[in-house]
């Protein structure tokens, strides 16, 4: 899987709608609210990545895994275990 970069390099202003109770909640135990977004965005991105990797490879895994059925794992014989 490609390593893309995640966090920000700079920070660009844009804006949200939120819920206002979370708002005044967040407001009121002093979260920063640009900062919790952006750690909600980054695991969603993360999160997204993933499934979209596993998505994407969903072929090859069941392939391989097929293989190690059909098979053993190849290199089964080196394991001391």
């Amino acid at each position: 899987m490609k390593s893309e970069r995640i966090a920000p390099a700079g920070r660009k202003a844009t804006n949200v709608s939120l819920d206002a109770e979370l708002i005044e909640q967040a407001r009121a135990l002093d979260i920063n609210i640009s900062r919790a977004c952006e750690r909600g965005l980054i695991e969603t991105i993360t999160e997204t990545r993933a499934e979209r990797w596993k998505r994407e490879n969903a072929e090859a895994i069941a392939s391989y895994n097929a293989y190690v059925e059909r098979n053993g794992l190849p290199l089964a014989r080196y394991r001391n275990f």
